[in-house]
């Protein structure tokens, strides 16, 4: 029984408040994940995010449809939060996202994932393929919130 590790940062030339306001607008995830995954908010928005919130999702995983549900377990404005998969394909995820000022007015937003793959242990078989995937969906999020705080 595995868990995985995936990590992923970026910097951007954005306030900690404003990057961390951004990222707590559950609105802005679907701004920032790639169109193919189909990916669309149910809960009703606006969201107040805080601790406990429960947000459900649809999404599309190679065809697949499914559901997501993630319950917000920390939330520490503007340094941190994490939000924990309720109902989705993984046995476990865990998602801290933590936000540093770097002293020349931008940000460090860290992301830590950390997760487990169902059907263990004969689904650590496709352990290569879902990092495959996370570098893609991390890769393209970082593009995007590139162009969108540049912009903001």
């Amino acid at each position: 029984m595995a868990e995985y590790l995936y990590t992923s940062t970026l910097t951007v030339a954005r306030p900690r408040e404003q990057v961390f306001d951004f990222f707590s607008r559950a609105e802005n995830l679907e701004l920032i994940t790639p169109p193919e995954l189909n990916f669309h908010i149910v809960t009703p928005t606006p969201i107040k995010i805080e601790k406990g919130t429960l947000i459900d999702y649809r999404l599309s995983m190679h065809g697949l449809p499914m559901k997501w549900q993630s319950e917000i377990t920390v939330w520490d404005p503007p340094n941190k939060f994490a939000d924990e998969q309720r109902v989705g394909p993984y046995r476990q995820w865990i998602h801290t996202h933590r936000f540093t000022e770097t002293g020349d007015g931008s940000t460090l937003i860290e992301d830590e994932v950390r997760y487990r793959l169902p059907l263990e242990p004969l689904g650590d078989i496709a352990q290569f393929f879902v990092e495959r995937e996370l570098n893609y969906i991390f890769d393209h999020r970082t593009k995007m919130v590139n162009e969108i705080l540049r912009t903001a």
